[in-house]
């Protein structure tokens, strides 16, 4: 029995994917989806562009967990799978502007439009936990009611 690509990719990606989805972040696979979620999310919506990279996306999982720990939260958590749903991480960049394409990235966003961006050049070469110290940092900043 042979293994295909696609098969052999969805079974490498799958434990990236489910590295946020068990945190309860929201994965957003097609423009509609994204669409639909970013434009109606009142209040403050993190936004992750998961990545396979190693060295960035390595951190920048962990990093997210750890922010997520925090006592001040975005009210709504959403990701995106840069390179693997490319369509729905395409729209979702659209709402990131005027950063350039990024991943993985982050952004936090409020009624929709973006208020903070971390992109991939903060990402590489930093620890999870001072990933996870800036998110806490924009979440006091903007996720306190």
């Amino acid at each position: 029995m042979s293994m295909t690509f696609d098969s052999y990719m969805k079974d490498v990606i799958q434990p990236m994917r489910d590295e946020l989805t068990g945190l309860g972040i929201k994965e957003l696979r097609t423009p509609g989806e994204v669409v639909e979620n970013l434009e109606n999310a009142k209040g403050t919506s993190l936004v992750v562009v998961n990545s396979v990279c190693g060295c960035a996306a390595g951190n920048c999982r962990p990093g997210v967990a750890q922010a997520l720990g925090h006592d001040a939260l975005p009210d709504h958590l959403f990701t995106v799978f840069a390179g693997q749903d490319k369509e729905a991480t395409a729209k979702a960049r659209e709402y990131f502007e005027p950063y350039p394409p990024s991943s993985p990235s982050i952004a936090l966003m409020k009624d929709g439009k973006l208020i903070y961006f971390i992109q991939r050049n903060q990402i590489e070469d930093r620890t999870a936990a001072e990933i996870a110290a800036d998110l806490r940092g924009a979440f006091d900043n903007y996720c306190r009611a």
